[in-house]
């Protein structure tokens, strides 16, 4: 008998437990204290194995806490029982193959897909995107000729092909899909394209980010104008930063570590990665002046929330010298990027 059924079958079931287990558990989720939420929606799903938002909300918080194993077994566990919206499941299941580099298989999946049908049209060119880009990975350029062949005579006489638009593109997957299939061609014809999507103030900042990089690593020097959560600028891709030394020269990393590193590595390590999250999302903007030591402030004790502890603001400002009033602008700027959607690259 299955583990969960037997589990089930002993328990004296409360009226409505499920759904509490389930509310918490996303609760959890939008706090963004990733454990937490597991846990709740692993006993939710012991009392209710066929809920799809259960499903759903596992998957995420796999998949953000950076649990991409666990998320994967959850999503095939999701194809296996046929729960969800299939598509929908397909979707989660790319974005986590790619994220662990098990680029056959996504392959093999997008193939089936494409074999069978299934693949609805505002889907397709994602899907396609993410198939080229990991057979040029897996073969080289050769294989990507040929199945570019193979899909023009697939479909040949039953759909137009779309315009690019990047507006289109809204979920962390598709947007890293996108940005990955066009590293690996021409960029240049693509650039009018690109340059209306920065500069206007509604694009996704995680996907600016990337394409202004790929014309940067491609050498498509041209003036570009750039709009981020209200604050624009025109520069030469000529100009942009290598984004590593970026997030280096802003000094965040180095107070973190003066502070945390040796007492702490493991925190230092999962704060790193906030930051580097942040600045991501922000490039190419400079930080303000003198708020270096508010931003290693904020984001400490962003790490520090996330593990559970609930020490004030002013302790962490105490810390690194900073002004409290500069790192409550700094964490309350935070607060907006942790609402943005962002894939674990």
């Amino acid at each position: 008998m299955d583990k969960r059924e037997s589990k089930k079958d002993n328990v004296i079931m409360f009226p409505g437990l499920e759904k509490r287990l389930l509310e918490k558990g996303l609760d959890y989720l939008k706090q963004q204290k990733y454990r937490d939420a597991i846990k709740f929606l692993e006993q939710a799903l012991d009392h209710d194995p066929e809920n799809s938002d259960v499903y759903f909300g596992l998957v995420r918080a796999n998949y953000e806490a950076g649990y991409n194993r666990q998320a994967k077994e959850v999503v095939e566990e999701m194809l296996r029982c046929g729960i969800g919206d299939y598509i929908k499941v397909i979707d989660k299941y790319l974005m986590i193959l790619f994220q662990l580099k098990e680029y056959n298989k996504v392959v093999t999946t997008v193939e089936a897909l494409l074999e069978e049908r299934e693949i609805p049209a505002d889907k397709y060119e994602v899907f396609i995107t993410a198939l080229k880009t990991c057979k040029e990975l897996l073969y080289g350029e050769a294989e990507v000729e040929a199945h570019e062949s193979f899909v023009e005579e697939s479909f040949e006489g039953e759909r137009e092909k779309p315009e690019l638009n990047f507006f289109d593109y809204k979920a962390p997957n598709e947007q890293l899909m996108v940005a990955a299939g066009l590293s690996k061609v021409n960029v240049r014809p693509f650039f009018k394209k690109i340059r209306e999507y920065t500069a206007a103030e509604e694009g996704q900042p995680f996907l600016k980010t990337m394409l202004l990089n790929i014309l940067k690593e491609q050498e498509c020097f041209e003036e570009i104008d750039v709009r981020k959560f209200g604050m624009s600028r025109s520069i030469n891709t000529a100009d942009l930063p290598e984004l590593k030394d970026y997030i280096e020269n802003s000094g965040v990393i180095q107070l973190l570590s003066g502070e945390i590193e040796s007492d702490d590595p493991v925190l230092f390590e999962n704060t790193q990665k906030l930051v580097e999250r942040y600045f991501f999302l922000l490039y190419p903007f400079e930080v303000p002046k003198g708020l270096d030591s508010a931003w290693a402030a904020a984001c400490h004790f962003i790490a520090n929330e996330y593990y559970g502890f609930e020490d004030p603001l002013e302790s962490f400002a105490e810390i690194y010298n900073s002004n409290i009033e500069e790192t409550e602008q700094v964490l309350s700027f935070i607060r907006k990027l942790e609402e943005i959607s962002y894939p674990i690259i």
